[in-house]
């Protein structure tokens, strides 16, 4: 579930363009949220790769994260994640999106997302990400309302109460002009 957040790692990199252009992911913080009655926890990976191309008809960003470098600050606790999400099969979080270029000229980005995640794919309808430029990087942040059950994750337990079905992942994002 943790990891489901790291879809989010994901969170994805939308910056404005010029046609023909390409991007490069050159720092990320991927972060997963979970909670529980009697806790919350977040495990966040900076190891995200990504890239984008862009031309006429459109922009095309491809982002990927291992799923073994979200840190939790509990080994323990990363383990049974990878378990839970069938890491040693599916060890990579994928994340793709297709935009038109006009869609760039906004600080904040209406996006789809194809996720990829321990074994399935689901595509997140227009999720809001804020576009921040800082010279010729652009900076984009946002959260993707990832759920376990979105992902078929059975739920975790502690204490024999399952962690909530929501996993968000907030993203934070810099892409740069290759």
């Amino acid at each position: 579930m943790r990891s489901a957040i790291v879809l989010l790692l994901i969170a994805l990199p939308l910056p404005v363009v010029a046609q023909n252009s390409q991007w490069v992911l050159v720092q990320s913080t991927l972060t997963w949220h979970i909670t529980h009655p009697v806790h919350e926890v977040d495990g966040t990976s900076h190891d995200a790769k990504g890239k984008g191309n862009c031309s006429a008809a459109g922009c095309d960003f491809l982002i990927a994260v291992p799923l073994k470098t979200f840190d939790s600050g509990d080994s323990n606790r990363d383990l049974h994640m990878m378990q839970t999400v069938r890491g040693a099969q599916f060890p990579m979080v994928i994340v793709r999106t297709h935009l038109p270029q006009s869609a760039l000229d906004a600080a904040t980005i209406d996006t789809d997302l194809e996720i990829q995640f321990a074994g399935q794919t689901v595509h997140y309808d227009h999720v809001p990400l804020n576009r921040t430029a800082h010279g010729t990087d652009v900076e984009i942040t946002g959260t993707v309302p990832a759920t376990c059950s979105d992902f078929k994750i059975d739920r975790p337990s502690f204490l024999m109460v399952p962690i909530h079905n929501e996993i968000p992942v907030t993203v934070d994002a810099t892409w740069r002009p290759m």
